[in-house]
């Protein structure tokens, strides 16, 4: 499936793009014995992937000790959901509680609206996914749980739909949640603000909470929706030196 023009916002230089490209191309046709492709995908890492790697590593370490699920809002190809696996793997092979939650339409964006500003140029459909998609990435994180102890208990769960009406009723369903970690990459207002909402009362102090366009000039719905549940002057907005983009709060 080719990715539209309208599918994504690139601030990356020509350069940067043609050698992106090329790697790209150079792991494609890797000249790696299959078996040992998976071992080696450090060869073709760039700085810009190994930064949002080692920021979810220090993430997941900040929630280690609470109790509670991991959610992810926007889950798209899914790489963020089988980071958190892997995490958990290697952090809390144990600890049968720290499901792992994705929300996705997995048919790209819906709900589009004038709050999301005019510079998104995206628009209801953007950044979808292969029909059934889900269905693949279920296999893959399947995998990724077989190769950790207590493989016998499926620890994620993939939601799919439209969170304006599936995350409220998820969590209705599921009254006995707590939140440890929750990340919102849906981009746009309407489901960021639905999302935000619906895991309000599922938080506790320390719950943490990481955003990817917050204060993002091509991206305002993200930063609208967090000003109107929890409000701006309510939280203290971090980011790590590895990231430009990418913050996180805490709740106190």
């Amino acid at each position: 499936m080719k990715t539209k023009k309208h599918d994504a916002i690139v601030l990356s230089s020509g350069l940067e793009k043609n050698a992106q490209a090329c790697l790209g191309q150079l792991l494609k046709h890797a000249p790696l014995p299959p078996e040992e492709i998976l071992d080696n995908l450090g060869v073709y890492l760039t700085s810009k992937t190994l930064s949002r790697l080692l920021f979810f590593y220090e993430i997941y370490r900040k929630v280690v000790g609470m109790h509670g699920v991991i959610v992810e809002f926007g889950v798209r190809w899914g790489q963020t959901l089988s980071l958190l696996s892997a995490l958990r793997g290697i952090f809390e092979p144990f600890n049968r509680h720290r499901k792992i939650i994705g929300f996705d339409t997995f048919e790209g964006f819906r709900g589009v609206s004038p709050k999301d500003g005019g510079r998104i140029k995206c628009r209801d459909g953007s950044f979808s996914v292969p029909k059934e998609y889900e269905k693949y990435l279920a296999e893959v994180l399947g995998i990724q749980e077989t190769l950790n102890p207590m493989s016998h208990i499926r620890r994620f769960e993939l939601v799919k739909g439209d969170a304006v009406k599936a995350a409220p009723a998820y969590f209705k369903k599921h009254p006995e949640t707590m939140i440890a970690l929750a990340i919102f990459d849906f981009d746009i207002y309407a489901p960021t603000k639905a999302a935000l909402k619906a895991i309000k009362p599922y938080l506790s102090k320390g719950s943490i909470l990481v955003f990817d366009e917050l204060c993002d000039d091509i991206f305002p719905g993200e930063t609208l929706a967090l000003k109107e549940v929890l409000g701006l002057n309510n939280v203290k907005v971090q980011r790590m030196p590895m990231t430009s983009r990418i913050s996180y709060i805490e709740i106190k």
